[in-house]
């Protein structure tokens, strides 16, 4: 047996304690991971620090090491999210359907947790405690695999988890880390059939579509974010030049943030006048097509066919013309990654046009979208935003994290 069986192994055991912990002691034990991760938060920073010190040293470009970093502004969000999660109604055993058929038989579908749920992330040490709060509300086990540009992070922060599981008389194993970062062990748990219930992988591009394409475990797709904004005629410009700047540069680097802007052609020239000077601030690259292209001069550069499938995580921004709504539609559904499109408009019919036609898990009118959040949904936290349409889609809170069991109750009723 390998090492990561024993780990599936002992998560299994775990989950089915888990399963019937109740409520109470769920969120005591939640309470508990809050509390220590405030009371030793400094042991927390500090190993951050050497992840950083050392993504830094291997050239680790700004975005994604502002992912990496741990404040304690930041720390003190992630608890915040953690009580937000105490707070929230507890999915499992609530009966969300039941009926008395004609035989006399009483049909309930009752939520229960999934069991095992391991998560394969990259350099986001928030996902370490979002992700374990989420599975552990919602009575799963949670095996975490982060990456190696994180792992000093993971390691003391799911120790200290551990300690306040153990506090409260729950199974450490409820909460474990993979402490190997190699690409044998993401292969090894891609495969652990047996003993993890459900993958859900929260990274970049390639690592979700890797996960997809070779996991003999189900698999839920997560996090590819090809978000556009349309610019339509009949939208407050100004506006929209600021939920743009908003979209792409409060946080370049995370799966919500808009990778293209689709301007109508009509307003091409004035909206651009006043996005631009917005974005000119954080130094955002602009890559136009030709129209664009025409009026920024030397601002912008020219595109590439691949730009308009590309999720840059940086300060960069696809410009692309469209003649009208119906044509950014089209584009969308092509290039976009069902994850979050937004419209810019005034006008009602096209809003509602829009919303009824853009294929994705969250679509906006005249606001940004990096809305698509957990916390800002009222989920409390997030395990991942889903971009297919099974299981779940969107942002993945409790109820996303359950299945159903359907519990019958008879009075010696034979077929």
């Amino acid at each position: 047996m390998t090492a990561l069986q024993t780990q599936g192994g002992l998560a299994k055991a775990a989950a089915y304690t888990l399963s019937t912990a109740g409520t109470a002691k769920k969120n005591q034990a939640l309470e508990a991971i809050a509390q220590i991760l405030t009371e030793r938060q400094a042991e927390w920073l500090a190993a951050n620090a050497d992840d950083v010190a050392a993504a830094k040293e291997t050239g680790m470009r700004s975005a994604m090491l502002d992912r990496l970093t741990l404040t304690s502004s930041r720390i003190a969000g992630i608890v915040d999210g953690i009580r937000q999660v105490i707070a929230l109604p507890d999915p499992i055993g609530t009966a969300d359907k039941t009926e008395t058929r004609p035989n006399g038989l009483i049909i309930s579908r009752r939520r229960v947790p999934l069991g095992v749920i391991a998560i394969i992330f990259e350099a986001r040490p928030n996902v370490t405690v979002d992700a374990a709060a989420l599975c552990l509300k919602s009575g799963n086990a949670c095996i975490l695999r982060g990456g190696k540009e994180a792992i000093r992070s993971n390691r003391c922060v799911s120790a200290l988890m551990r300690e306040a599981l153990v506090s409260v008389g729950l199974p450490e194993d409820c909460i474990s880390l993979v402490q190997d970062t190699s690409r044998e062990t993401a292969r090894e748990l891609m495969h652990l059939d047996g003993y993890v219930d459900v993958l859900i992988p929260r990274g970049g591009a390639e690592l979700i579509r890797t996960v997809a394409k070779e996991a003999s475990v189900p698999v839920i797709r997560t996090g590819e974010g090809v978000c556009h904004i349309y610019i339509d005629d009949e939208a407050d410009l100004d506006m929209g030049a600021e939920i743009l700047c908003n979209a792409k540069c409060s946080r370049p680097s995370v799966c919500n943030a808009v990778e293209c802007v689709l301007i109508q052609e009509n307003v091409l020239e004035p909206f651009l006048a006043r996005a631009v000077p917005l974005l000119d601030s954080y130094k955002v690259e602009l890559r136009c097509d030709e129209k664009a292209l025409n009026i920024l001069g030397r601002r912008g550069v020219l595109a590439q066919d691949s730009d308009w499938d590309a999720e840059y995580d940086d300060y960069i921004l696809a410009v692309r013309t469209v003649k009208d709504m119906e044509e950014a539609v089209a584009f969308i559904n092509v290039h976009g990654t069902q994850h979050s499109e937004s419209i810019i408009t005034r006008n009602y019919f096209k809003a509602q046009r829009f919303l009824d036609t853009v294929d994705a898990a969250a679509v906006y009118v005249n606001a940004s979208t990096r809305f698509t959040d957990g916390g800002e949904f009222g989920l409390g936290a997030e395990i991942g935003i889903s971009t297919q349409k099974m299981h779940a889609r969107g942002p993945m809170g409790l109820e996303e994290l359950t299945s159903c069991k359907y519990v019958i109750y008879g009075e010696g009723q034979v077929r």
